[in-house]
């Protein structure tokens, strides 16, 4: 399976291989992380951070030039934790199709490790309202996950498991899709019924698209 990077860690420093700066900052970032992705960016002030972290505004601003810099660090902290936790055990699973349903089943099992929901679909929400630096790293998150998608797909065409005359593009999109807009209204909702409903259509979407 092939793998592509788009400036975000795939891993979190270990407190002990950390200066104490970057462990104070890694710690002002996880514990901004909640407030950003429940409140969003305009929601979320810098006094609610100092009052979070227990700093000062220059222990705050020592880390980072900005709000703008630190909402951006804490999405690529935030939506990194996602990402990895619904990629986590893929590499056990064998075949194409079996991956893709695999991949479904952790999004509509599992809950976000940061509190507020998906930080992708948040942000992507709010940085369409003109916030540039928000607003690529969310298209740099999609486009991450639509080419793994999509890197599974042409996997399974090769070996003959899902059917030639389907498009990877199409597969990524309607999964990312499917769950991101079941996601906004199961949390509207109060429970997991959408994202469950589409997970359901997405497995028959998955059965259509297999080889025998």
């Amino acid at each position: 399976m092939r793998f592509f990077a788009v400036g975000f860690r795939t891993d979190v420093l270990r407190g002990e291989e950390m200066t104490k700066g970057e462990s104070t900052r890694q710690r002002i970032i996880e514990q901004a992380a909640p407030l950003f992705n429940q409140r969003g960016f305009e929601g979320c002030s810098m006094k609610d951070v100092l009052e979070a972290t227990g700093l000062e505004k220059g222990g705050v601003y020592r880390h980072f030039a900005s709000k703008e810099e630190l909402a951006a660090e804490v999405f690529r902290y935030s939506w990194t934790r996602a990402a990895n936790l619904r990629r986590e055990g893929l590499d056990e699973v064998d075949g194409a199709v079996e991956k893709l349903r695999y991949l479904v089943r952790r999004f509509a099992d599992t809950t976000g490790p940061i509190a507020g929901g998906c930080p992708l679909m948040n942000t992507a929400i709010e940085a369409d309202d003109g916030n540039t630096l928000l607003r690529g790293l969310v298209h740099a998150g999609i486009k991450d996950w639509k080419k793994r998608l999509c890197a599974i797909v042409e996997d399974g065409i090769a070996a003959g498991e899902i059917g030639r005359e389907v498009e990877p593009r199409w597969v990524a999109n309607s999964i990312i899709a499917a769950l991101e807009g079941a996601l906004m209204i199961s949390r509207m909702e109060g429970n997991r019924t959408a994202v469950r409903d589409a997970a359901a259509t997405l497995e028959s979407m998955l059965n259509g698209i297999a080889v025998g």
